[in-house]
């Protein structure tokens, strides 16, 4: 059981001390570093072990029982095997105690498997080093939930993609160190098996003392009691998740990128032998542009997302995967066949083969874009209490789908379908995939708009951004200067935002559907609609009793003539009903700048008219507009008058 108690009142560390001027400064940093170089060794040494294993059955030695050609699938079986069956124990342990503790845990056990698998490789017994690739995946099963549990413990919601994104990168890097290593010690004449066996340990050793360096992260619910049968847990922990659509169909999202990976990965080889006509290393050149653009996607997220969790950048992220999986189907088609198979050397040199490889690490750079924001989501919208558990669900059906991934691109082939086709169908259905759940979760959609806008058609510039809290409900107050504000303070906010907005807003094309799109709350003046009116105020103390961030316009309408209106009472009435509630709001003042005569605002035309979205160039392109975000106010201090004077001071810094 859990404590309810613990789960409300549990919050975020932030570490505002800890400015740094991008996510490698992080590196520098204790609460950091040890634990990046300690999932780094982890995610090397696994790959070693494993493709040495792999290289080692294939090449090496003769067995009946299990021929080359299965060797990859059965290693990959084993490996996967532990996560359907201890990943909701994981994440139990993982919550119940110190994460500190259980990585270091973890990294004893991994030198104790690579103990055994040293012996296994130097006396080349198959059947220990197969019980080898099964523990190492109980190693990767119980480190997965303290992974992602532990950055949002150590960093800020501000970090979190930064922080992502590093440790994406790092472990794509550590996968194809992992891999080349492993590939080139096992093929050592003689001294291979041993060469491997030591490098196993060494690393092993490696990852358990850069580990002892990592600060304690203590329990989020050290009153959990084990729950030890899988089955049921794993139910619970998906009902866990359930209980947050975002985080739940997010997780699914991710899901769904492992598949789309897995069909990649485990095509490789066969693609680069029957369609690119090359040898093994064009299938390892393969991997590296593959792990290269993994990696560069990952650490983009944080330019592109402004140190935010920007989740706008998914549908990006989608888009790319899906363009260049199906352009990789065409760039496929029509080359030139070889008589022999190529070598690095004579692959790179046609001119088609280049194409193939951008299209490999553009997708795959893509992938990353698609994937950091969403494991930041996680992390940022879960239960503290609950967190690993849930990271733990995410672990289950990311098996799940990689075991799909393989059975579906197995029953493809055995259909007929040739490679390229398959990459075909994988961009397709990424779009199908990707619509459906953008349809169901439209905060992604909405966080895209906003994100092209902010940056396409504006440049936006915002400053004390830091007001904006991370967690809690605050009532957020705006200046009104065009159709389009909601949008830009949905792009300046590290979270979702409801708005009060004028009910004839809701009439404008496009606009209209977005804000329904955004559950925005429409209002009518009191003397036309008292019953929209009374719903409006009724539906914005629920937004804030549920702890979200409530927007206002107080002006009431969007300005004339480009000055700051009087402001109108109903920020007033908000505060009183949530005080009603026992709920005390911070008012965050906010000020958009230079907005004012843009296509989106409204401007004086002959004959005094005053129209919005008319000559939609006429400030150009990437006019430069801003968001000035205030000091937090406490409610008892604010008053319209007041308020508004705040506005003002800020429109004018």
């Amino acid at each position: 059981m859990t404590n309810p108690s613990a789960a409300a009142t549990a919050t975020p560390v932030v570490h505002e001390e800890n400015a740094h001027a991008n996510q490698f400064a992080l590196l520098g940093q204790r609460r950091f570093a040890p634990f990046f170089w300690t999932q780094f060794a982890g995610a090397a040494n696994d790959n070693l072990f494993k493709f040495a294993f792999t290289v080692m059955v294939t090449y090496q030695l003769q067995l009946s029982w299990m021929p080359p050609s299965m060797a990859g699938l059965v290693i990959g079986a084993l490996f996967i095997l532990p996560f359907l069956l201890f990943s909701a124990t994981s994440g139990q342990l993982t919550d119940k105690f110190d994460k500190t503790k259980m990585i270091r845990f973890v990294k004893d056990l991994e030198i104790v498997i690579m103990l055994i698998a040293a012996w296994g490789f130097v006396t080349a017994n198959a059947v220990v080093l197969l019980g080898c690739v099964f523990l190492m995946g109980l190693h990767s099963t119980l480190f997965g939930p303290v992974k992602f549990a532990y950055l949002p413990q150590v960093l800020d919601a501000r970090e979190l993609t930064g922080g992502n994104g590093m440790v994406e990168m790092g472990t794509f890097v550590a996968i194809l160190l992992g891999q080349v290593a492993g590939g080139l010690l096992v093929a050592l004449p003689n001294v291979g098996h041993t060469s491997v066996a030591v490098g196993c340990v060494l690393l092993a050793l490696v990852g358990r003392g850069v580990a002892q360096a990592i600060p304690r992260a203590p329990a989020t619910d050290p009153g959990l009691v084990i729950n030890w049968n899988p089955v049921s847990e794993t139910w619970r922990n998906l009902k866990l998740a359930n209980q947050n659509v975002v985080v739940f169909r997010s997780l699914l999202g991710i899901s769904w990128m492992w598949f789309f990976g897995a069909v990649f990965l485990s095509q490789f080889p066969s693609f680069a032998k029957e369609v690119l006509h090359g040898d093994e290393q064009v299938a390892s050149l393969l991997l590296v542009v593959f792990s290269v653009g993994i990696g560069v996607g990952s650490l983009l997220c944080e330019t592109l997302s402004r140190r935010q969790v920007e989740i706008g950048l998914v549908p990006l992220g989608a888009i790319g995967m899906s363009v260049f999986a199906i352009d990789l189907y065409f760039a496929s088609r029509g080359l030139a066949p070889a008589t022999h198979d190529m070598g690095i050397g004579a692959f790179v040199h046609q001119p088609a083969h280049w194409r193939v490889m951008a299209d490999l690490a553009l997708l795959s750079l893509f992938a990353g874009l698609y994937s950091v924001p969403m494991y930041a989501l996680i992390q940022l919208r879960s239960q503290p209490t609950h967190r690993a558990r849930i990271i733990a669900a995410n672990n289950i059906l990311n098996a799940l789908f990689m075991i799909g991934s393989s059975v579906i691109a197995g029953a493809l082939l055995g259909a007929g379908f040739t490679i390229p086709q398959i990459f075909l169908f994988t961009g397709i259905a990424n779009a199908v995939v990707a619509f459906y759940i953008f349809m169901l979760v439209p905060e992604y959609l909405l966080r895209f708009v906003a994100w092209v806008l902010s940056r396409f058609v504006y440049r936006f510039d915002i400053k004390g951004e830091t007001h904006i809290p991370t967690e809690g409900a605050a009532v957020l107050v705006c200046n009104h200067v065009s159709f389009i504000d909601a949008v830009l303070l949905m792009a300046a906010s590290p979270r979702p935002i409801r708005f009060i907005m004028d009910h004839r807003i809701f009439r404008v094309p496009v606009l209209g559907w977005l804000f329904k799109l955004a559950k925005a709350i429409p209002i009518a003046p009191q003397k036309d609609d008292p019953a929209a009116y009374e719903a409006a105020f009724a539906k914005a103390q629920e937004v804030l009793r549920e702890g979200d961030l409530l927007a206002i316009f107080p002006e009431g309408a969007i300005t004339r003539d480009g000055e700051l209106q009087p402001f109108k009472g109903g920020v007033m009435k908000i505060l009183e009903g949530a005080r009603a509630q026992g709920i005390e709001p911070p008012v965050i003042p906010m000020a958009l700048t230079n907005l004012w005569g843009s296509y989106f605002s409204r401007i004086e035309l002959r004959g005094g008219e005053r129209v919005a979205m008319a000559r939609p160039f006429r400030r150009g392109f990437f006019s430069r507009v801003g968001l000035n975000v205030g000091a937090p106010v406490p409610p008892a201090e604010v008053q319209p008058d007041a308020l508004r004077q705040r506005v003002s001071a800020l429109l004018a810094s």
